[in-house]
């Protein structure tokens, strides 16, 4: 609160303002980076300035089934209603060229001394409709060929092999982009945070997977990769710098069984980026772990994939995952709804390379987390027990039929003793 200009000099007043400034201290918040992949699995990259768009068209089966659904419906109306004006245009031609719209034709096909090449064609909308019928095989009856003219053959010959070629790469696309890879990945959960703790006397990077369909991901593996900026010994910025880092697995190949949710667990050793990463330099880091579970879908035979990604502020130092499969009236029960939840765990504060020089720091955390757990538990002890003591003596001050009456017992000297019972 500034003080009056009567009072204070205005001078004195904006230079202790200008004091107090500078000694509190600036905090900026460190820009954060922007991800590689994304939560759900996208990839965070956009493409730009690419000169030669006719490669797309190449391969135009996979650019139809990379569009979006809105655009692939477009297409799909438009294919079929293009070439059905496009063979009503060329019927219209054949029976003009012949002279089936001549009206005096019509009196002639009736005395049957003209024979037109389709029957019941006088204008275009006729010959429209009788191209649909041709391509998609309707047939009402009442338009139909001829054998007067051979073109209107060869044009019906064409229309066909047309039609089927359509119907093919359509109802292709349909199916591929409704059976797409990426479609069973939305069942291929993982956990939202990563943890760092103490496993087996090594500190461990681990996450946790689960499939949410009873049908299983047949040959699943697991990859993690460390993406982040690094500087070259030459002054080379390499902006996505993968490094891949090794999963432990006590089966020889990198396959698991994913028939319940599993804990992917990573040993940060010396062949591990995060060997020299410690608890308070984990926050600093500008690094992104990347993780991919690929897999053959067991009703479908197609190979999916499912990918997340954690950074700095998604990973947790000394926590770890909760249990969350039980044996419930001999089944293995899930509770899904605690799939990313944790607990605090002891685990030292250092880096791995520390800890392997030193391994007394990991006899000494455990310790401490030993003594501040008995003594958590003296605590609890002495809250229930004064609790109850507190308890008891409500229940006395508010029910005076649980008060034990004073007795008085006379001695055959005579004296009186008072005692309590």
């Amino acid at each position: 609160m500034l003080a009056r200009k009567s009072i204070i000099p205005e001078e004195y007043v904006l230079a202790r303002i200008a004091a107090e400034n500078l000694r509190k201290p600036r905090i900026r918040d460190r820009p954060r980076k922007a991800r590689f992949i994304a939560k759900n699995g996208a990839c965070n990259l956009a493409h730009k300035n690419i000169r030669e768009q006719g490669r797309f068209l190449q391969d135009i089966f996979t650019t139809l089934v990379d569009l979006k659904w809105r655009h692939t419906l477009v297409i799909f109306t438009m294919s079929f209603l293009c070439s059905w004006l496009l063979f009503a245009m060329m019927w219209w031609l054949v029976a003009f060229a012949h002279g089936d719209m001549d009206p005096s034709t019509e009196s002639a096909t009736n005395s049957t001394k003209w024979t037109p090449c389709v029957t019941c064609v006088r204008s275009f909308t006729s010959a429209f409709l009788f191209s649909i019928e041709v391509q998609v095989t309707i047939g009402f009856g009442g338009r139909m060929m001829t054998e007067e003219c051979p073109l209107a053959i060869t044009v019906l010959i064409l229309q066909n092999i047309v039609g089927l070629i359509i119907n093919a790469v359509m109802l292709g696309c349909i199916f591929m982009k409704t059976a797409q890879a990426h479609r069973r990945a939305e069942t291929l959960i993982f956990s939202r945070q990563a943890v760092i703790a103490v496993r087996n006397g090594k500190l461990c990077f681990m996450f946790r997977v689960g499939d949410l369909r009873k049908s299983m991901i047949i040959s699943a593996s697991v990859r993690i990769q460390v993406v982040r900026k690094t500087t070259t010994p030459e002054g080379e910025v390499i902006p996505i710098h993968q490094v891949d880092i090794p999963v432990d697995n006590p089966i020889e190949s990198n396959n698991i069984f994913l028939v319940a949710p599993l804990i992917i667990c990573h040993v940060i050793d010396k062949r591990s980026p995060l060997y020299d990463i410690s608890a308070a330099d984990l926050a600093l880091q500008d690094l992104e772990l990347i993780v991919i579970l690929e897999g053959v879908v067991e009703t479908t035979g197609i190979t999916t994939q499912a990918r997340t990604s954690y950074i700095a502020e998604e990973i947790l130092w000394g926590h770890r995952f909760v249990p969350i499969v039980t044996e419930e009236e001999g089944v293995y029960a899930v509770d899904y709804s605690k799939f990313g939840n944790t607990v605090k765990v002891a685990a030292p504060r250092c880096s791995a390379r520390e800890l392997d020089e030193k391994p007394s720091i990991l006899i000494q955390t455990l310790q401490k987390s030993e003594l501040s757990h008995q003594n958590s538990l003296r605590k609890r002890n002495s809250m229930r027990r004064n609790n109850s003591i507190r308890r008891s003596n409500s229940m006395r001050r508010t029910n005076p039929s649980l008060i034990v009456p004073k007795v008085q017992f006379i001695t055959p000297e005579g004296s009186q003793s008072a005692s309590e019972t």
